[in-house]
């Protein structure tokens, strides 16, 4: 399980993101701030694995908090950090970076795309901790995996199967081919490849080839993002 703390000074946004995370597998609220002295003090007491950080807070942005829990690295507790606000000035979004932050969520938005952002922090976490010694390849897809915010989809393309088919890579961690792929999820395979190579195509998921007898190799796809 990922812990989460969610820090926001507004009670009743606090108690919608609290649900959201609660409500995604693999995720648990480990406790909630409403201040930034006290997210500070939450994550030396609860040690989440992510803070869920609003820049607007009473006592101090933030940045700032995000700041101080980095520069508290060395009780050897490392905790992500995700921003969830309303700031919208890109001078904000750019010390959020500078920060450390893994994303950065712009209010309002929906369940579904902090249940996007969460599962990378997951998958980014766990990509990490099991790494010997990163190739380059590793190193150039973690930091070009920050996924959107929300999904865009292509003309021609639905979300209702996208999520199907993200669903269906998600649940065969080996990869899948897209005739495996058309067969796990009930619909056509030409239907799952162009859903698996736009996935592909948005560093969401990885293609990779594997040769046969004869023949064209056959494509395979594993979910990363």
């Amino acid at each position: 399980m990922t812990s989460v703390l969610v820090v926001e000074d507004d009670f009743m946004v606090a108690k919608l993101h609290s649900r959201y995370v609660a409500a995604t597998e693999g995720f648990t609220v480990a406790g909630v701030a409403h201040t930034g002295a006290e997210a500070l003090r939450a994550a030396e007491e609860l040690r989440p694995d992510l803070v869920l950080l609003d820049i607007y807070l009473p006592d101090m942005d933030g940045i700032s908090v995000l700041r101080e829990l980095r520069a508290r690295r060395g009780t050897g507790h490392h905790v992500d950090a995700l921003f969830v606000t309303a700031a919208k000035d890109a001078h904000v979004v750019r010390e959020a970076l500078r920060a450390g932050a893994l994303h950065y969520l712009i209010k309002p938005f929906d369940r579904a795309a902090l249940e996007h952002q969460l599962r990378h922090a997951a998958a980014l976490r766990a990509r990490l901790d099991t790494l010997g010694e990163a190739r380059q390849e590793d190193v150039d897809q973690i930091f070009s995996g920050r996924p959107r915010a929300s999904r865009e989809l292509p003309k021609g393309l639905a979300a209702h199967t996208a999520d199907l088919v993200e669903r269906t890579l998600r649940a065969h961690a080996d990869g899948l081919s897209a005739a495996e792929c058309a067969a796990a999820g009930a619909f056509s395979r030409v239907s799952a490849r162009r859903y698996l190579e736009y996935f592909a195509d948005t560093g969401q998921a990885e293609v990779t080839l594997r040769y046969g007898g004869t023949g064209r190799p056959e494509h395979r796809y594993r979910w990363i993002a």
